[in-house]
């Protein structure tokens, strides 16, 4: 599979912009949704935590995962924040391409 979706959390909207904005300028990412006031529970370091936070749903290519959750990491207020990947199995030919043409490629320096 050469098309992923990656999942990944934020604290807050304006969290999720910023690393959006930037994934999409760096060339990481093709597309950004952001989907405000999720609820999510879990746990952390032992206790049982409710917390808001804004899910960030990622289009891009395999290939530029690592470099993709490397930048996360980066931007990122939440010492482990969430970045998981799921692969397009199928999906609009002309969708899929556009993703092609806007993301960069393993030959660009990212």
């Amino acid at each position: 599979m050469q098309h992923i979706v990656v999942f990944s959390t934020a604290s807050n909207k304006e969290e999720a912009k910023k690393i959006a904005k930037v994934l999409v300028e760096v060339k990481l990412a093709a597309c950004v949704n952001i989907v405000d006031k999720i609820e999510s529970i879990y746990e952390w370091q032992g206790k049982i935590q409710e917390d808001s936070e804004v899910l960030m749903i990622i289009k891009t290519k395999n290939e530029l995962f690592e470099s993709l959750m490397k930048k996360i990491k980066e931007l990122h207020s939440y010492e482990v924040p969430e970045i998981i990947a799921l692969d397009i199995k199928d999906g609009s030919y002309d969708y899929l391409k556009w993703i092609d043409e806007v993301v960069k490629t393993v030959t660009n320096k990212i």
